[in-house]
């Protein structure tokens, strides 16, 4: 049985577990603790290897000028994406109607205590590198991180040679390790769905609940699709959206299909160069960039999900906060797309950010699989987007423009 279907399967088992055996997550609540536990350990050296592997390529190549335009175009794009679903998230209010307030959960210092702006600022950097890896201190590591991957490329070729062989090898062990992780998923989170039905007072308004955060990050990505970035390509860069995204048509039904952006690389690279137009230096360097950093989706999608859960728990998130997590989401997206299952190593980044129970991936996985198939779609198109804007900031003249005649 595939992964996927297993996931379902628990999450399934959890809720008939949980509604018609409520005692039982006293038994079983401690499979959920090690998979949480398990996923929280895999943050900072995902987050380090990730990123310093990232960048320490992009610094390297050649294409400096284009490489920033398109890093700039990634980070718009994954930008409009999350404050699209930030807004709705707060006016549709998906999990308020949970009631989960019977969970026993401990609401962490961090989200009571007051603090200025300067002092969350100055915190990011750490007086100490360790402490901050060991503390699992996100915000530092991603700095850490960031810093590592620049100067990289500023260093003897013998050095970047080393080191970079020493971050890719462990990149490859975190992925290794994360790919064990994720076949025991199953377990941790059949005991957390479980824990969560068996502790809830209304089974019912819990699935209700689940069901419309589904819609709203179905809503949003629908709005990114077929709205913001049509718009953004109309009036920012003079091209015809429609065109462009019958010309993508093949690619972006694979993706649906596949769930995967890595599958559908050769059919994007195929429809952005031969049927759009642009030149093979920009295709082949913003799309293979664009499956390794852009996530518009699934960075849509993670922070609806973290504000859901916080909803789900009576949490009330601060601006400031809601903001931080946006900027996090967008960052970590550097890199984290050839991790397995991505958007749940990310979530429990996010979560750790926002200082909210962990446990609360239990509300969301079971959904995933379902919005997969859309958020790789977005993510998909999102690259398409990004090259077309950087072939037209470069002044390409393409076929897909308003003033290009159509192809009969």
């Amino acid at each position: 049985m595939k992964l996927h279907w297993q996931i379902l399967t628990a999450l399934v088992l959890g809720v008939a577990t949980g509604i018609l055996f409520p005692e039982i997550s006293t038994y079983i609540s401690w499979l959920g603790d090690i998979f949480m536990n398990a996923l929280n350990m895999l943050v900072v050296p995902i987050i380090f290897f990730s990123i310093v592997n990232s960048l320490s390529g992009i610094a390297q190549n050649r294409l400096k000028r284009i490489g920033i335009k398109t890093i700039l175009f990634y980070l718009l794009t994954m930008l409009i994406a999350a404050l699209c679903g930030l807004l709705l998230v707060n006016l549709i209010e998906p999990g308020s109607a949970a009631q989960t307030s019977g969970l026993a959960v401990t609401v962490p210092e961090n989200l009571t205590k007051s603090g200025s702006m300067l002092d969350v600022v100055v915190n990011y950097v750490p007086r100490n590198i360790f402490y901050a890896f060991t503390q699992n201190n996100t915000i530092p590591v991603i700095i850490i991180a960031f810093l590592t991957g620049l100067a990289l490329s500023k260093i003897s070729t013998e050095g970047q040679a080393y080191l970079n062989g020493v971050v890719r090898g462990g990149l490859e062990v975190t992925i290794r390790i994360t790919n064990v992780i994720i076949r025991c998923s199953p377990f941790g989170i059949f005991a957390i769905v479980a824990c969560q039905f068996g502790n809830s007072a209304n089974y019912f308004s819990l699935l209700q609940t689940i069901l419309l955060y589904a819609v709203t990050v179905s809503a949003g990505l629908a709005i990114h699709f077929f709205i913001l970035l049509p718009v953004l390509l109309r009036y920012g860069f003079n091209v015809s959206p429609a065109r462009h995204l019958r010309n993508m048509s093949v690619p972006l039904l694979t993706a649906f299909s596949t769930a995967s952006s890595s599958a559908t690389l050769p059919l994007t690279l195929h429809a952005v160069e031969h049927k759009d137009g642009v030149s093979p230096k920009i295709t082949n360097f913003t799309i293979p960039l664009g499956a390794t950093i852009n996530m518009d989706g699934t960075a849509l999608l993670e922070c609806v999900a973290v504000i859901f859960i916080a909803q789900a728990y009576g949490i009330d998130l601060s601006v400031m906060q809601q903001a931080l997590i946006v900027v996090t989401s967008l960052v970590c997206a550097i890199g984290s797309a050839g991790i397995p299952m991505a958007a749940l190593v990310m979530l429990a980044l996010l979560l750790n950010v926002a200082g909210l129970p962990p446990e609360g991936i239990g509300l969301v996985i079971g959904v995933d699989r379902l919005l997969d198939m859309m958020r790789t779609a977005v993510n998909v198109y999102g690259d398409t987007c990004v090259a077309v804007m950087v072939a037209k900031s470069e002044g390409e003249k393409l076929p897909i423009d308003i003033s290009a005649t159509p192809e009969k």
